[in-house]
């Protein structure tokens, strides 16, 4: 074997692979055509200081005399041992006896010593069955420290089990020959060829990493006016590739195996059943593991080695040929696999191959009839593609009925009201057999889109279409009943929980994802969980929390971790997040709710989105950005049919915002424009307050918050009451009453204690109202300095995903002293505070410190406030 020239890159963990492998007696590299065997072999080989010398034996094609195989391996083993000149070479015989022959070349091995070892190229090519039987023997039987390395493009019918079981057979395969993307970039630079990041994965993956695709791209890449084009087009069907293809692939299959290929391969998958469909004669999961066993570009998809699909560019070449020997029968082959696909239940690929038969109005049908589970099982996006697929001027009716559903998927909401018009004109004309099918269809998104606008009359009246069973006895009626039960579920929840009817959006919201998750509908359940999220604002923080995170975790599992579904839960642990100060953290949420809502263009969601963003600018100080986000959100709440539940907390803040901006006119013409109602809530006497606080009259500001304060004006929640007591602070303050402004903040931070609040402080600028707030004075200091650690620009431990380590229990007493310690009172401060001895304290604290495993007093509060124990201290 002459050696190869230095390799244009250095794949050194192949080669070291090599190495390890030449530890054990034999070495078998079985990988496709162009895989890069014989080149990894003779970089290896190539190597200064290679210890071994090698008999090499490269097997000839269609090599069919066993004799001849047999003298070439005791030849290469002569030769390799350095042979006198002046011996023969052996001779062919009459009487050629097999045995006798694998007895000379061990012999031969034998006196050659530990530095040898027989290397058989190309072995697939010997076609001499009784041969292998003593290629068996004969690699079983090595002296000790001879080793063996056969490179083939297929399994081999040699029983090496023994030498498996016993650590003594290394195996090299395809996919450890095949390029990484990383090597895929240095062979290009290697060639002096540049490509941009997408244009080099995107390169990688239509070669799948071979090594032959890869290097026949290269050359035609070299001079190319323009690379990244070709690396688009880049196919089975470029004429080096095909050419190769087609002589080291296709022409060495038999007749019947080529058809099968050809037959098959409009096929992104195919099993045994569906190929003799196909072909029309039995036996095809035979061949396909045959082709698979030979490395021929077959590729199995499953441990049980039940379907199969080709390499990319093998399979282009396959389509091209079709196309090419048998046009007539391409339209005739998609509607025989979209049968066996329907028929199976695989709606996706039924449709796709009606589409590829030309079969436009069969293939709106089928859409039609699937899209609603489709939806419901996460397949919105690919039922937009497959919509997208129908040529211009295909306007079958049924087909507006699937564009309303994608349409409402992705926030479309006009588009989707338009499109159902449309369905629901042509459900009077439709066959009978089909109209009361399309009217459930056509309801069940009618429930969606009132969902989606807010219009809670309309759920209502569509939940009561939906609420007797369908009609009919089959079994895929029975399916869509529970499914649309599941549904109207959903879409009464969410909306009950937009209006804060929380309790009875809880309720409606479990019993949906239990159902959805009874029926087998993640995705259904998935929506569930996250609006049951979204509803849980009646629960502490930390039970909204872990639910968000419940309906987070179940979308990432099946693969909608950024996906519209799962954006009411990412929204709403993201405003906990800020909610609690920990600002950093919300950050990076609110960054990966922005990216699932990106293809959702609703009003309801996106409102929510720029609310939190709203909230997160604001407390950072950022209020311009701040104010933007609230305008945002106030221009969505114009789209929804009925006003917003949070609708009175968006307008306050966007009018306390620009307050504190200095844009009082603006901030009054906005109040100015409220009806009577939403003037006399809570949230707006709030933002009146802080307008007059910024007009310089902190005893109007005191007059706006009153009926706050007292109950009288209506609010969302306690948080408008601690933002009261705030704005109320801030006014006695400037008013020089220190001892009003203090009992005001210990009023907010009493009712802020229970979900640890820090938003209203930040929102309301009030670090200076807490800093003159004395530490000894309040029941609250460990919130208090908490809060002024946020408002100071510290940052709150984060709580993330991973679960503290738990201490041992504190005791009530050592609570009480724990509650004391972010503070700056000395021990005698605490034990006054307290009523007891200075020595109790002191007792006390040692104890926390044994318990939370701690060395000093700042230790012990990070590792209580990580511990969410300070809560707990009160």
């Amino acid at each position: 074997m002459a050696l190869a020239p230095p390799r244009l890159i250095d794949r050194g963990d192949l080669l070291a692979a090599l190495d390890d492998a030449a530890a054990s007696k034999v070495t078998i590299i079985s990988a496709p055509a162009g895989s890069g065997k014989t080149s990894l072999l003779r970089a290896w080989a190539d190597r200064p200081g290679q210890p071994r010398r090698l008999a090499i034996v490269q097997v000839r094609r269609d090599q069919q005399d066993a004799q001849v195989f047999c003298l070439a391996l005791l030849d290469a083993v002569r030769h390799a041992r350095g042979a006198p000149s002046g011996v023969a070479a052996p001779a062919a015989t009459p009487d050629f006896n097999a045995p006798a022959m694998v007895d000379r070349v061990l012999a031969e091995l034998a006196e050659a010593g530990r530095d040898i070892m027989l290397v058989i190229e190309d072995l697939h090519e010997l076609r001499s069955p009784e041969t292998f039987g003593q290629l068996t023997r004969l690699l079983t039987s090595l002296p000790a420290g001879v080793h063996a390395l056969l490179t083939t493009r297929r399994d081999l019918p040699l029983r090496l089990h023994q030498l498996r079981l016993a650590g003594e057979l290394a195996e090299i395969r395809a996919a450890d020959l095949r390029f990484t993307e990383h090597e895929t970039r240095q062979l290009l630079a290697a060639s002096g060829l540049t490509l941009s990041d997408a244009g080099v994965t995107l390169l990688h993956q239509r070669t799948e990493g071979w090594a032959a695709g890869l290097r026949l791209a290269v050359l035609s890449l070299a001079g190319h006016p323009d690379p990244e084009r070709f690396v688009a087009d880049f196919s089975g069907t470029n004429r080096a590739v095909a050419e190769y293809l087609i002589a080291e692939m296709l022409e060495r299959q038999p007749g019947d195996v080529e058809d099968l290929l050809l037959r098959t391969c409009l096929l992104d998958r195919v099993n045994g059943e569906l190929a003799d469909l196909l072909t029309g004669r039995p036996g095809s999961d035979r061949i396909l593991l045959q082709l698979e066993d030979a490395n021929a570009f077959v590729l199995s998809l499953d441990p049980e080695r039940t379907w199969f699909r080709y390499h990319h560019l093998f399979g282009d070449l396959l389509r091209l040929e079709l196309r090419r020997t048998l046009p007539d029968q391409v339209p005739a082959l998609h509607r025989r696999a979209a049968g066996w696909f329907s028929e199976h239940g695989q709606a996706i690929d039924a449709i796709r191959h009606t589409q590829a038969a030309g079969d436009w109005s069969d293939a709106a049908r089928l859409l039609a009839d699937h899209s609603f589970s489709l939806t419901l099982d996460g397949y919105a996006q690919t039922m937009d593609a497959l919509t997208r697929a129908f040529p211009p001027g295909e306007d079958h009716p049924e087909l507006a009925l699937v564009r309303a559903g994608t349409d409402l998927v992705q926030g479309r909401l006009d588009e989707a009201a338009a499109h159902l018009a449309v369905a629901e004109t042509y459900t009077g004309t439709a066959p009978p057999d089909r109209q009361h099918r399309l009217r459930v269809a056509i309801a069940s998104l009618q429930l969606s889109l009132a969902r989606r606008r807010g219009h809670l009359a309309g759920v209502v009246e569509q939940v009561r279409f939906l609420g007797s069973p369908v009609t009919g006895q089959s079994d895929e009626d029975i399916a869509l009943d529970s499914d649309l039960r599941a549904v109207a579920l959903m879409n009464l929840g969410t909306v009950e929980a937009w209006s804060l009817a929380l309790p009875d959006a809880e309720r409606h919201l479990r019993e949906g994802a239990a159902l959805a998750r009874q029926i087998d509908r993640p995705y259904l359940e998935a929506s569930c969980l996250a609006q049951l999220a979204f509803a849980s604002k009646i629960h502490s923080f930390a039970t909204t929390q872990q639910r968000c995170r419940e309906a987070i975790a179940l979308a990432e599992r099946h693969g909608w971790g950024t996906e519209p579904v799962i954006a009411p839960a990412l929204v709403t642990l993201t405003s906990t997040m800020v909610w609690t100060g920990e600002f950093a953290e919300a950050e990076r949420w609110l960054r990966r709710t922005t990216q699932a809502v990106q293809a959702d263009t609703g009003p309801d969601i996106r409102l929510l989105l720029h609310q939190t963003a709203g909230m997160l600018r604001a407390c950072r100080g950022r209020r311009l950005e701040a104010l933007e986000e609230f305008r945002a959100a106030e221009r969505l709440q114009s789209r929804l049919a009925g006003p917003h539940a949070l609708a009175n907390q968006v307008t306050g803040w966007l009018v306390a915002t620009q307050a504190r901006l200095g844009m009082t006119r603006e901030a009054r013409a906005a109040l100015g424009a409220l009806d009577d109602e939403r003037a006399g809530s809570g949230e707006i006497g709030n933002a009146r307050a802080v307008i007059c606080l910024a007009d310089g009259d902190p005893a109007a500001a005191l007059a706006a918050v009153r009926d706050v304060l007292d109950g009288t004006a209506p609010v969302i929640g306690y948080v408008t009451m601690v933002e009261a007591r705030l704005i109320a602070g801030l006014a006695h303050r400037e008013l020089g009453d220190r001892r009003a402004a203090n009992q005001a903040a210990e009023r907010a931070l009493a009712l802020a204690e229970a979900d640890r609040l820090v938003l209203p402080f930040a929102m309301t600028g009030s670090r200076e109202l807490l800093e003159a707030l004395p530490g000894h004075e309040t029941a609250h200091a460990a919130l208090r300095a908490d809060i002024l650690d946020v408002l100071r620009g510290a940052s709150v431990p984060v709580n993330d995903d991973r679960v503290p380590e738990q201490a041992e229990e504190l005791s009530p007493g050592e609570l009480k002293v724990l509650r004391y310690l972010p503070t700056n009172l000395s021990r005698p401060e605490i034990a006054a505070e307290l009523s007891v001895s200075v020595n109790t304290v002191s007792t006390h604290i040692r104890s926390i410190y044994a318990k939370l495993q701690v060395a000093d007093r700042s230790a012990a509060v990070q590792r209580a406030r990580e511990l969410r124990l300070l809560a707990a201290a009160r």
